[in-house]
């Protein structure tokens, strides 16, 4: 089949999709800046290239056809991805030195905020605007409309690239002041203790008393559980309960004492990543942020 009849030219097809939305020549007219004859004779050449009606035709007025309906919804879809898509090439033309980033939000204010004036000092022309993201383990929500993100996960995602910071290591803490024998538990005194978690990973104790070989959930004592760790944290150091979280995410809170670790770490089998689709991969300010953030000396946490 000839391709052009496959990919009739956009001033037809924009004709037609006004023209179909708004079931009028005329008001396809005014919004596309034409005259009517002027779009009724691109709808006319549409239907001949195609050699199929797509209007039904009484007078004046017009009504789609079922093929022509079917046409139009799915012309509508792809206009709007055009649009969308010229709209982000037209972003970043003119934001060549801003970059878009999600973050999960306590990896944000612990870990990332407290050395982005670093950052800053290197690259003193370029704009990060930080987005708190909890962000699915598929990357299919939260990160669509963002230039890259910092997010936990196995780092194979489809369609971006991805580059490990660190692995991810789970440490039960405690406030000392609450537990003043934490040295002496054991696993077993902790299944007694009011566990607290955060609602995006809700099987975390079982996995942990699993993995020191404690087969008994229906003991276990959970208390709250909450949206972000950070809220987690200040829930221990205030002390309703012990918690299980990453260890990078409380280093100051062990430095300062608020709190301690009852166990050896735990391997979640996870890792910290920076990702971004791959066709962004050469934008200036993603470079200039990836190399900065590659440079860092990540702990082994």
């Amino acid at each position: 089949m000839n391709p052009r009849r496959l990919t009739p030219s956009m001033s037809l097809l924009l004709a037609f999709e006004a023209a179909g939305r708004h079931g009028s020549f005329t008001k396809a007219a005014a919004e596309l800046a034409l005259t009517q004859s002027a779009v009724s004779r691109q709808v006319q050449a549409l239907e001949a290239l195609l050699e199929v009606s797509l209007f039904k035709r009484d007078g004046r007025h017009i009504e789609l056809t079922a093929a022509g309906a079917l046409y139009q919804h799915e012309l509508a879809a792809a206009l709007a991805r055009i649009r969308s898509a010229t709209l982000q090439t037209i972003s970043h033309r003119s934001e060549a030195d801003t970059l878009h980033l999600a973050v999960l939000p306590t990896f944000a204010s612990k870990w990332l905020m407290p050395r982005m004036s670093d950052f800053y000092t290197r690259h003193p022309g370029s704009l990060v605007h930080i987005h708190s993201r909890i962000v699915r383990g598929d990357l299919s929500e939260g990160a669509d409309d963002m230039t890259a993100i910092i997010c936990a996960g196995s780092g194979q995602w489809p369609g971006y690239q991805a580059h490990r910071l660190l692995s991810e290591k789970l440490v039960v803490v405690a406030s000392p002041k609450v537990l003043p024998g934490h040295a002496e538990m054991s696993p077993q005194q902790a299944s007694r203790q009011v566990l607290l978690s955060v609602v995006s990973r809700p099987h975390a104790w079982a996995e942990w008393f699993a993995h020191n070989e404690l087969h008994h959930q229906g003991a276990m004592r959970m208390g709250p559980s909450f949206e972000q760790t950070a809220h987690l944290i200040q829930a221990v150091v205030a002390g309703i309960g012990i918690g299980l979280v990453p260890r990078i995410l409380v280093q100051d809170e062990l430095a300062s004492g608020e709190l301690v670790t009852l166990f050896q770490p735990m391997e979640s089998g996870r890792g910290y990543y920076l990702a971004y689709p791959a066709p962004y991969q050469n934008l200036p300010a993603l470079k200039a942020f990836r190399e900065w953030l590659l440079s860092l000396p990540f702990p082994d946490s």
